[in-house]
């Protein structure tokens, strides 16, 4: 299987926002794998030079100034060919690696969980030893980054959509902030352009369930993802799987709302895949399911 590689620079970077008229930077076949790394951060948090800031990131400042909208640098899009609106896009996460000796994570007020407990922003560096894949905080706390995953992957949103901000997790993806999309798991997303157009970013060493201030260990990952294009599958919302669980994802303002959206899509998936009714699926789920929070922070919140 041919592997390529994209890594992140100002010319590779769009930086706070999805558009289905963004074209991609590299164009690959169905079923091929693709290299690509990440860097997050704006000037504003970025620790002493001295911390070792990527030549990446410099040049995206410079290029960029800051974001379109307010959001995620993103490195892609990649397109795959045949990928037509309808189908889906099976994202096979092979491996993901430190890339950054540092992160950040911050407070502030008017955003998180507590928008209201903030007075002022207060930011926090951590240092990353990539060897021993931990994170040890201004406090001496050591945080393990065993687990390192994407908060954002996604897909090119519908053209009618225009330019939306990679803030809020949406049907093409985006900022899922799901902790458990890490290597050797596997994320579905309907396609809705020509190409599918994949694009990853906002690189989570660690990160909690809810991400309740709206940070998590943001740092700079290589990703490995192959690509393959579904012909025989429909979705409405992004699917993912693990070697252990079935994942189905919804978004909303609401939690509550988020929470039927999921359930029934996992009544659903029960009932393609074993026969069951549908009441017999919504009592099994009773039993086997775990409702959990994604993020409570970004607008949609997640489930």
């Amino acid at each position: 299987i041919m592997t390529h590689r994209l890594d992140a620079g100002a010319e590779t970077a769009h930086w706070g926002y999805f558009d289905a008229g963004l074209a991609p930077r590299l164009t690959i076949a169905s079923g091929e794998r693709v290299t690509v790394s990440t860097v997050s951060g704006g000037p504003d948090v970025l620790p002493p030079a001295d911390w070792g800031i990527p030549p990446a990131l410099t040049a995206i400042h410079e290029r960029f100034g800051g974001p379109a909208l307010p959001g995620h640098i993103c490195t892609g899009p990649v397109a795959v060919t045949g990928a037509r609106p309808g189908q889906v896009l099976q994202i096979d996460i092979e491996a993901i690696e430190l890339a950054y000796d540092w992160g950040y994570t911050f407070v502030a007020p008017l955003v998180g969980a507590l928008p209201d407990d903030v007075t002022a922003k207060r930011l926090f560096h951590s240092r990353i030893d990539r060897a021993a894949k931990t994170a040890t905080m201004p406090w001496g706390h050591q945080i393990s980054l065993d687990r390192p995953f994407f908060g954002v992957m996604a897909v090119a949103p519908p053209p009618e959509w225009g330019r939306v901000n990679t803030l809020p997790p949406r049907r093409n993806g985006g900022n899922l902030d799901n902790k458990e999309l890490v290597a050797g798991t596997r994320l579905y997303l309907p396609i809705f352009v020509d190409g599918a157009n994949f694009s990853v970013g906002d690189a989570h060493g660690a990160q909690g369930d809810g991400e309740v201030c709206i940070t998590a260990v943001e740092t700079g990952l290589v990703g490995t993802f192959r690509l393959t294009v579904r012909e025989d599958m429909r979705l409405v919302w992004p699917l993912a799987e693990t070697p252990t669980h079935m994942l189905t994802m919804a978004f909303d303002p609401d939690l509550d709302t988020a929470v039927r959206v999921a359930l029934r899509s996992m009544i659903d998936l029960a009932v393609a895949c074993t026969g069951l009714d549908r009441e017999e699926a919504f009592a099994l789920m009773s039993l086997v399911a775990c409702v959990r929070v994604t993020q409570v922070v970004n607008g949609n919140k997640g489930i």
